[in-house]
């Protein structure tokens, strides 16, 4: 059953992207660690890591993608599932340095031990485990996501109302999280990260495997996500989107739809900030500013909004594009940010993917109808 429902996601647009995605994983290890450094295919451990961060933006605009693209949500917050995802993760990383922290506690955080703390908080057992861990990443922000949703979506919150919840909804995480007596860092956050599942982190070979991770998991949510909205509930997604009076009429729960929808995109939000830790090598406050996810929003609409695809291509760009250009021209970067965003909105609504399958739809359009007014002559004669 489950197989059938992924198997009905694959279109060649999905399995090229898939393919894409998996020889990346293992050709960019290939290229860091079985060529020598004086080759000029030669990948280095840098540039390995920034394309792993490319890529859990890639999942982030993915996870957005799926609830504003099909089921027209738009979320000025998916910052703070990100964040809590990687702040999941970053406990992880912090009780694996063990006596090896600068102050040499067991037990304790650096952070702890600096603010006096003489035992460890109720919330940090069992990050000790990875499998635990791990389950965090997904039930943190999937439980943030479903509490919000019960009560935004039962009382029909729409629109740039339900953005500005979301919006404020991770702003006061991002209060909550600097302050020191929270538990996890305060401004500082969490860092100097020794070990994950008892490899180091600032190995090659580890860098390598997370980012080989990191692809294959986008090309796993992008399955998901795509067997979601090619299905009979993605189809009334879209209704949801496009006339939700309409479908709460026929007799569809519009607000349990989108309440599953809306968790399990949170959830792929987390997995992508679990991802992004251990590659960066810190999670701090910051991820939770309103900002960021405003960024995120522009990736998807400059890839292509409801496309899938699109919001991956775009999240890759945007960010390559702000790597190069803050190097060289680090006080423009943000005019050129907005700038780009309000092109993309005047000259690309559809954004680049949605662009591209229009031109082509239109002009397999063109060539059918040319087809059938050459047949018509014929037919005649």
């Amino acid at each position: 059953m489950i197989t059938a429902f992924l198997l009905r996601a694959l279109d060649r647009k999905i399995v090229m992207a898939i393919a894409i995605l998996v020889a990346l994983a293992v050709v960019v290890p290939v290229l860091s660690l079985a060529l020598p450094e004086t080759s000029p295919l030669h990948m280095p451990t840098y540039l390995v890591a920034l394309l792993g961060k490319y890529l859990t933006y890639a999942m982030l605009a993915l996870a957005l993608d799926l609830v504003w693209g099909f089921c027209g949500i738009l979320s000025l917050g998916h910052g703070a599932f990100f964040a809590l995802g990687g702040y999941a993760m970053g406990m992880y990383l912090m009780r694996q340095i063990g006596p090896r922290g600068v102050y040499g506690d067991p037990i304790l955080p650096d952070f702890m031990v600096f603010l006096n703390w003489k035992e460890l908080p109720w919330f940090w057992h069992g990050f000790d485990m990875f499998w635990f861990a791990a389950l965090m990443v997904l039930v943190a922000p999937g439980l943030l996501a479903f509490v919000f949703g019960w009560f935004a979506f039962r009382s029909r919150v729409n629109g740039v109302y339900l953005s500005i919840i979301t919006q404020a909804m991770t702003y006061a995480l991002l209060l909550a999280f600097f302050r020191n007596d929270m538990g996890f860092g305060g401004n500082n956050g969490l860092t100097d990260f020794k070990d994950i599942l008892g490899f180091n982190v600032q190995a090659d070979g580890t860098r390598a495997a997370l980012f080989a991770i990191t692809a294959l998991m986008l090309a796993l949510s992008l399955l998901l996500a795509s067997a979601i909205v090619r299905s009979k509930y993605g189809k009334v997604l879209v209704g949801i989107r496009d006339a939700e009076s309409r479908t709460r009429f026929l007799g569809y729960r519009v607000e349990h739809m989108k309440l599953f929808t809306f968790v399990v995109s949170a959830m792929m939000a987390g997995v992508a900030g679990a991802l992004y830790v251990p590659q960066v090598g810190i999670i701090n406050p910051g991820e939770f500013a309103p900002a960021n996810s405003i960024e995120v929003v522009i990736w998807t609409a400059v890839g292509g909004r409801a496309t899938l695809i699109g919001p991956i291509i775009g999240a890759v760009l945007v960010n390559g594009g702000k790597t190069l250009f803050t190097g060289l021209f680090p006080e423009f970067w943000l005019f050129a940010l907005g700038g780009l965003f309000v092109a993309v909105t005047l000259f690309l609504p559809k954004g680049i993917v949605g662009t591209i399958a229009q031109a082509m739809r239109s002009r397999s359009e063109h060539r059918a109808a040319a087809d059938l007014s050459e047949a018509k002559p014929q037919a005649a004669e």
